[in-house]
């Protein structure tokens, strides 16, 4: 897999945008209204997954590909092997296997940047597990929370993913996301949190200084990515240009 960013290439005209979950995956092309969806789980390879949204895109027009991967991303790809998923994403060429330039962001980053609104934004994905992201004025900041101890109780994603549903009950659930997003967001500073992620509809009363997300957002975060002048976009066909470097000077945000 290559890479190409020595300038901003133009924006494609059509964008198919691919939201990678643990029990499903979902997508939405350029000019289409009503996404499409197809099984995920614990043996879906990349190459499953390419054949499987190639057959559910049939009659869509896109030019480029946008991924969220649900897991670590480094510039060129999937940098570890998900937990819910199965073998095989890291160097995996999607580029050629969809034979368009393609862009891959952590899957909860891509929900945050559809989700943003300005400021200091924490994003809390709740699904199988817990993805998380911060936005801090424009500059994306993916997040592994999941492993993280509760406060003298398991690990985060075993108490606020699917994991902690099933065994508390949504009562107790609800309880201890109500507890444990004010921490989160006093922790980050941030000045609000969105609530993602397919379990998020199961709450009732939400913490101070949060809001729900939606789905659909997710979608807007891939069409958005590629308006982002430092993300690598993969081509499987042409020779690695290293991005340009740039002189930054320190910030405080």
């Amino acid at each position: 897999m290559t890479a190409t960013n020595n300038r901003m290439p133009p924006l494609p005209a059509t964008i198919l945008v691919i939201d990678i979950g643990g029990s499903k995956v979902k997508m939405l092309a350029t000019g289409e209204t009503a996404p499409r969806t197809c099984r995920s789980g614990k043996r879906l390879t990349p190459a499953q997954l390419v054949t499987l949204v190639q057959a559910r895109a049939e009659g869509w027009t896109y030019e480029a590909v946008s991924i969220g991967y649900p897991g670590v991303v480094g510039a060129r790809g999937p940098r570890s092997e998900p937990g819910n998923l199965g073998p095989g994403w890291v160097g995996f060429n999607f580029a050629a296997a969809f034979d368009r330039p393609v862009r891959i962001i952590n899957d909860a980053a891509m929900q945050a940047l559809g989700n943003y609104e300005g400021g200091r934004m924490l994003f809390l994905g709740l699904g199988t597990g817990l993805g998380a992201a911060l936005i801090a004025d424009r500059v994306i900041v993916p997040l592994e929370l999941a492993q993280l101890p509760s406060p003298g109780g398991p690990r985060l994603d075993h108490l606020l993913g699917q994991r902690g549903l099933h065994r508390l009950g949504k009562k107790a659930w609800r309880r201890a996301v109500r507890t444990l997003v004010p921490i989160l967001m006093d922790a980050f500073l941030a000045d609000y949190v969105v609530l993602g992620g397919g379990n998020a509809r199961h709450l009732k009363r939400l913490p101070p200084g949060t809001r729900l997300g939606h789905n659909q957002t997710a979608f807007r975060g891939g069409f958005r990515l590629w308006t982002l002048e430092d993300v690598l976009t993969l081509a499987g066909d042409e020779e690695h240009q290293p991005p340009p470097l740039r002189t930054l000077g320190w910030r405080l945000i």
